[in-house]
């Protein structure tokens, strides 16, 4: 577990150097990875309409309710290391 945890560290670092920025749809799957990965499943308020940016991502974190977090911080890493 020390050596997911220490990747996951490591796929974190190397998301904010990639040589290209992703576009919105992937930026909210990396948000919703990270998100279950280090907090769990989503127990925030769902955002109002009018606030487009939170609404999208609580949708884009709550589609990984259930995923256990050891598993959100795998994909994560191998999404990290698909766009690197």
């Amino acid at each position: 577990m020390a050596d997911l945890n220490a990747a996951f560290e490591a796929a974190v670092a190397q998301s904010k150097n990639l040589s290209e920025r992703p576009d919105n749809v992937t930026l909210l799957s990396i948000y919703a990875l990270y998100k279950q990965g280090t907090v769990g499943d989503n127990t925030e308020k769902k955002p109002s309409f009018s606030d487009m940016v939170g609404r999208a991502k609580w949708d884009a974190w709550s589609k990984h309710k259930g995923t256990e977090l050891d598993a959100a911080k795998q994909q994560y890493i191998d999404l990290i290391q698909s766009l690197s």
